[in-house]
């Protein structure tokens, strides 16, 4: 289990992590979101021990996570981090650069774990190919393969798909984090991506202005949100008044968290009027406005502008 205990930590004057208290199954899959600047990568950063807490404690099992005040070489040995600036050799090949990180004693298992690991990543047509020729994308794939090289206990994610093509990106993810689930390793990403975090998250951490707000499964976390900031960091969100869509409530003042795929056009409803609808493939986005309130919602064709139509939430509840 990875334990961090009262962790602080000044970034600067004005801002710092402060009192974290965090814990992680082995093998558990842990996305943490936030706005920029909340202290997504300074957390990797402490948890890989790059930095030194100013107070608190980090441990993994019985081993404790020290910085740079302990070791002339900061990280440990058991973690691989990768960054969102991927440390590449660029006048050697993709596959050298795999390699470089294995024994050379071996040369035979040395090969067979470079083939595999660049058939993880799907880089195994670049094998050859020296890194300076690479894109981003391809680049930021070789170095996923490099930080897999000596199987970690821990791998720590930087917002890991960041320059990879959307077509390729959601093949990779599954075969990624199929792979890391396999060899029980666990996983922590620091992403903006809702579809990392939704999909293949077992455990979601919320950090807001150097605090965890929020630390619980995915799905809880999802269907339950408890603020209008956490439920955003999923996608489009609605923040209305209760009553408008429970007539059982009294209290005026009270307001709730509805996702756009929780309300449908129905006979009777409230009535809305469309500003726009954006095509999202399988289904249309549809902004409106409700009492001056924008409102989104789904519909399964195109609503043309000023149109009026009646919204209600669906049938089956988020969190029924």
């Amino acid at each position: 289990m990875l334990t961090i205990s009262n962790v602080s930590y000044a970034i600067s004057d004005r801002f710092s992590l402060r009192n974290l208290n965090i814990e992680i199954d082995q093998g558990k899959h842990v996305a943490i979101i936030g706005e920029s600047g909340c202290g997504k990568t300074t957390l990797l950063k402490l948890i890989y021990g790059l930095y030194d807490t100013d107070a608190g404690t980090i441990f993994w099992n019985n081993t404790p996570i020290t910085g740079p005040k302990d070791h002339l070489v900061p990280g440990m040995s058991f973690i691989k981090y990768l960054s969102q600036d991927f440390d590449l050799m660029p006048y050697i090949s993709v596959e050298e650069n795999i390699k470089k990180f294995l024994s050379r004693l071996y040369p035979e298992e040395s090969e067979q774990r470079t083939q595999e690991l660049l058939e993880v990543v799907e880089m195994t047509a670049f094998a050859k190919a020296h890194v300076k020729t690479l894109s981003g994308g391809q680049k930021q794939r070789v170095a996923l393969a490099q930080s897999l090289a000596n199987e970690p206990e821990i791998l720590l994610l930087d917002e890991p798909f960041s320059h990879i093509d959307n077509f390729r990106k959601n093949k990779l993810r599954r075969k990624l984090f199929s792979y890391l689930k396999k060899q029980h390793i666990t996983c922590i990403v620091a992403t903006h991506d809702s579809t990392d975090i939704l999909s293949y998250m077992d455990q979601t951490i919320v950090i807001k202005e150097g605090k965890v707000i929020a630390n619980d499964t995915t799905i809880n976390l999802y269907k339950n949100p408890q603020t209008h900031y956490i439920a955003s960091l999923f996608g489009e969100v609605n923040e209305v008044p209760a009553y408008w869509f429970d007539h059982t409530v009294t209290d005026k003042k009270m307001t709730t968290l509805i996702y756009p795929h929780q309300l449908a056009v129905v006979d009777q409803g409230i009535c809305v009027t469309v500003i726009n609808s954006y095509f999202r493939g399988g289904y249309y986005l549809v902004e409106s406005t409700y009492k001056d309130t924008v409102i989104f919602f789904q519909s399964s064709r195109e609503l043309l502008p000023d149109t009026r139509v009646q919204i209600d939430l669906k049938t089956i509840l988020m969190n029924q």
